[in-house]
């Protein structure tokens, strides 16, 4: 069986090189650019000769946008920031010479952040579909945490996927303010309602969930960060809705 790589990516130079050369295996890479104003769109074409670039228009339909263009059944879809790891390309060829009852499997991710594997907090294993038959699913969800959704059996890989998630604190801090931005929209679409109550305690028990829960201590000064962060996105979340709230804006 042959298999298609996809990737979608805007503003990506730092990542996109890493990312395609570990997909040098596939039959065929395609990339979808949503407008980057940097080396992204040069950079991915030297591995392949499928780059588009297109509006962004959400994750869920950029990434269904990008399955589509693929020429084989089996897709492998990665974000930029996501590498193949030799085992796990390895297991990927077991599978292409075999005959699969599943129509998707998940991978494991191992994020890196500032250069370390964080273990706890819930960061791993964060299982997540990433190799699948475009015939038997699709890519779904709102505007945060979309899904492939399949219509057969799902099965799991052992190797895991190399997520290269935040270089510093600063990155994530501003991925905090795009990511709270789009859940805030998300709150908004599902009708929910600002309080004074939720602003105040969801920041806290999200603290308490990945610091102590799940163990995030044990990544380190890392781990602190983290939490802090995570719990300060979730603040960031409420009060937004709040803004959205008071200025009657639509979503």
């Amino acid at each position: 069986m042959k298999l298609s790589a996809v990737v979608i990516a805007k503003n990506e130079e730092k990542n996109i090189e890493r990312c395609l050369a570990s997909l040098a295996f596939c039959d065929e890479i395609v990339v979808v650019d949503s407008h980057s104003t940097d080396r992204t769109v040069e950079l991915s074409k030297k591995y392949t000769s499928k780059v588009v670039v297109r509006e962004w228009t959400g994750y869920v339909d950029q990434k269904n946008y990008a399955v589509g263009l693929a020429s084989h059944d089996w897709v492998l879809s990665l974000d930029a920031d996501e590498e193949v790891t030799g085992e796990l390309k390895n297991e990927i060829f077991k599978l292409l010479n075999s005959e699969p009852v599943e129509t998707a499997f998940s991978i494991a991710r191992r994020t890196i952040h500032s250069g370390q594997w964080i273990r706890y907090g819930g960061w791993y294993p964060n299982r997540l579909v990433r190799i699948f038959r475009k015939s038997q699913g699709s890519w779904r969800g709102g505007a945060v945490h979309e899904f492939w959704a399949t219509q057969g059996k799902q099965g799991k890989f052992k190797s895991d996927l190399i997520h290269y998630s935040f270089d510093s604190i600063s990155d994530q801090v501003a991925r905090n303010d795009l990511y709270s931005t789009l859940g805030a929209k998300a709150l908004r679409e599902a009708n929910c309602t600002f309080s004074i109550w939720r602003l105040i305690f969801k920041p806290i028990s999200k603290f308490f969930e990945t610091y102590l829960i799940k163990l995030g201590f044990l990544d380190g000064y890392r781990g602190f960060f983290i939490s802090v962060s995570a719990a300060y996105s979730v603040f960031l979340k409420w009060a937004k809705l709040w803004e959205l709230t008071q200025n009657g804006e639509e979503v």
